[in-house]
Order: structure tokens, then sequence, then C-alpha cells
């Protein structure tokens, strides 16, 4: 894949993360009001070192369903200290203690009826606590915190595209004629190619204009909201941006032109046969956020080689993102799998 551009250049540090469960720590922000009564339990579980689909699994054999019953929240990082919610149906007059679940790998924090199960995507967002290691320019660093606290290159990780690029690979097959049989993993092949062609523009704006210069013409996207429109710059649209009513965004392409305007229709032009192809599949032109912003950075010197980062970060967008930009990171994780300590894994 080709090298994203930096907004603030390419960090000069580099440091581990993912050393341990214990460095890489995520808390699932479910905003939510539970009602405390209804058909379904939610349950706000910690997992260290079990993906999502493998709790989802485990709640439903305790309570005799099938796996495709339990919901959640979002996916969470197997290597990680991680919480998340899940919801699992269960029938008002039947109690059930989901603490007798409670290991080494799970334990079971809060349970709570609610009148629906939780649907995909219901979390406004994470809380991150990471400690890098083996930090070789800890300065380097620091003097980015304050950079990077206004804002980022909102990037999908590359956790987004497989293993070396492996769902990039299979996006030219798809493109190219190949059928994908299997639903699931058809839409994570979809879902890289969208994801890999909007962090090219991104990467792109990046060099040439950076994230706060404005076009004549852009298309804003509604805070908070999927909502878009395309409008000249003008008084009220930099007053809009200034109190963050609307914010800069960049394509999620589909089918048609409707949404992009002409610089970014150039920059697509080599992606033309993806960008025919996702509109064939039926999907329609999005937009997402350019900028991501980091919420309450705080930084920690833990000793001369050791930082604690922790910040909060909307749902759908990603740690990794953040940490690009303050430090060249390797994923310790990588080489524990090899040796057999604890597995590879995926995050939201």
């Amino acid at each position: 894949m080709k090298e994203l551009n930096y907004l603030y250049g390419q960090p000069k540090s580099s440091a581990d993360f993912k050393t341990s469960a214990e460095d890489f720590m995520v808390d699932e922000i479910l905003d939510i009001p539970l009602t405390g009564e209804g058909e379904h339990v939610c349950l706000q579980v910690i997992k260290k070192g079990e993906n999502t689909q493998f709790i989802a699994k485990q709640l439903a054999k305790f309570v005799g369903i099938a796996p495709r019953d339990v919901s959640y929240a979002g996916l969470k990082d197997r290597h990680g200290v991680c919480s998340q919610w899940f919801s699992v149906p269960v029938p008002i007059k039947k109690d059930i203690d989901f603490s007798a679940l409670n290991s080494d790998s799970i334990f079971v924090v809060k349970q709570i009826r609610h009148n629906r199960k939780l649907r995909t995507g219901c979390h406004s967002g994470n809380h991150f606590k990471i400690i890098l290691r083996n930090v070789d320019m800890p300065l380097d660093i620091l003097s980015r915190i304050n950079a990077v606290r206004q804002g980022i290159p909102n990037y999908f990780g590359e956790q987004r595209f497989g293993h070396g690029g492996h769902n990039l690979e299979m996006a030219e097959r798809l493109f190219g004629g190949e059928h994908i049989r299997d639903k699931k993993l058809r839409g994570i092949v979809i879902s890289a190619a969208r994801s890999h062609i909007f962090n090219q523009l991104v990467s792109l704006r990046v060099a040439e204009h950076g994230l706060a210069k404005t076009w004549h013409r852009e298309v804003f996207l509604l805070s908070g909201s999927n909502a878009f429109f395309e409008d000249d710059i003008n008084d009220e649209i930099i007053a809009r941006l200034s109190s963050g009513d609307i914010v800069l965004s960049a394509p999620m392409v589909g089918k048609g032109e409707k949404g992009l305007v002409e610089q970014e229709r150039q920059w697509l032009q080599p992606y033309s046969a993806w960008q025919q192809g996702l509109g064939e599949l039926g999907l329609k032109v999005e937009r997402r956020a350019l900028r991501l912003v980091p919420k309450d950075l705080q930084v920690e010197t833990i000793d001369s080689d050791t930082i604690k980062l922790s910040f909060s970060l909307p749902k759908g967008t990603f740690a990794t993102a953040v940490l690009r930009e303050l430090v060249l990171h390797r994923d310790a994780s990588k080489d524990n799998l090899t040796q057999g300590v604890i597995d590879a894994s995926i995050a939201q």
C-alpha cells in the first residue's frame, strides 16, 4: 500500500506498543439510557486476550441460544484489556447470573435489563490508555502532543486492510469479476476498498493543503451526522466551521458523482474501476470527516523510555491514526503471536 502523508511530518521516534495486554486498554463509551426492564440483558464485559466474537459465543453458549442472537455495540481488539457492551435476549421471568462466566480472560462488570437489543454503532466512542515502550526519542513525541491535539488526518487504520493489505488484493479480484460467496467476507473487502480510496484522497489533500485550508467550494458534513451539503466558501460557512456546526469532509465513494467536487473527481481517476464497482454493488456516495480530533489527549512520562497516552475518540475512528502522527509504532503483539503468547487482533 502507498505510504500515507503525515500532517506534521514523519515522527523521528520509534516505540513498541501492545507489548502486553495491559499496555492497550480500551473502554467503550455507551451513553444511551438503559431502561432496567425488558427482554434483553445488557452486559458490560471486560475481556483480556479474546476477540469480541469469542465472547459473544461464550455468552450464547451460557444462555443456550445461537451466537447470532448475541449483539454488541462494536468490535474491540483482542490484544488488550477492553471493556465493551453486549446484549443477550433473556425472558423476563428468567434470572441469570452472568458473573458465573468470570475467568482470567472475561469479567462481567455489570448486567442490566433493557427493552431492546444493542445495535452495532450504538456507542458514542472509546477511551484509550496506551503505553509505549522502548521509546528512543521521547522528546520528539512530547513535542508533537500539542499539534496532535489540534487534529490529525482521519485515516482508517491498517487493520481495516488485512495482513499485508490482503483485503485490498481481494478487492482487486472482486472488481475484476471474481465472485466472493461469503457475504461477511465480501462486506469486509468492500469496506476495505472504500476505506483505501478515502485514505488516498485524504493523503493527497494533506500533502497539498493540510487540513485547515478550505477550497473555494467544498462538501461539508454536519457534525454528528451523516448529512452533507455542497457550497461555496462564504462568511456563514466560515462561522459554522469555527463553531463546529459543520466540518470538512472527504468522500466514501459509491454510485455517481453527486457529493464530489471537481478536485476530488480528478483525484479519483486512478480508482475509477473500483469506484464503478462500488457503484454497481449499490453503494452511494457518503462523506466522512477529514479531521480527527482526539479528546482529552494526555501524556505521562513513566521513565526514560516509557510513555503513557490517554485520549477518547468517536466511534468508527482509529487509535493508530493518532499514534502514527506521534511515533513510528511497532505492534509488539505480532511478535507475541509468533511466540504463542497472545493472538492477532482486529480493531473497531
